[in-house]
């Protein structure tokens, strides 16, 4: 269920959802589409990840690992943590970045094969800083 919140701060009422379905259905066609595209690729990486609202945007967390995304009015950010972003900078050049987010273009095809390298790059770093507890 979509819930509202009146913000203390303005009058502006922030939407608070219960569940992926919901986050998705706010936006246009084209974009839905896009977002199902992003959320069954996570699941085909990571299975067993749950699936969540957190910060008011999609989360998959798998383990300790933790990723994130949000669609926008241009663009679907892709929030996978600054290390991922940082190792895989040259092949982030066609994308705005920022240290913990890459926007991908709305009228763009998602780059799958990045999105499951990044996946697979999180994964294994926090498998590596588990280990090392």
């Amino acid at each position: 269920m979509i819930k509202t919140t009146k913000s203390n701060k303005s009058a502006e009422k922030k939407i608070l959802y219960s569940n992926v379905d919901e986050y998705h259905s706010k936006f246009p066609e084209q974009v839905q589409e896009q977002l199902q595209e992003l959320r069954n690729l996570i699941k085909e990486e990571w299975p067993e990840a749950e699936e969540r609202i957190s910060y008011q945007m999609p989360a998959f967390k798998f383990k300790k690992a933790m990723i994130y995304y949000a669609a926008y009015h241009s663009h679907i950010g892709f929030y996978p943590g600054s290390s991922p972003i940082v190792y895989f900078k040259n092949l982030l050049t066609p994308y705005k970045t920022s240290k913990g987010a890459i926007q991908f273009k709305i009228d763009e095809p998602l780059p799958k094969s990045l999105i499951k390298k990044i996946m697979k790059y999180k994964l294994k770093e926090t498998q590596q800083k588990s280990d090392n507890l």
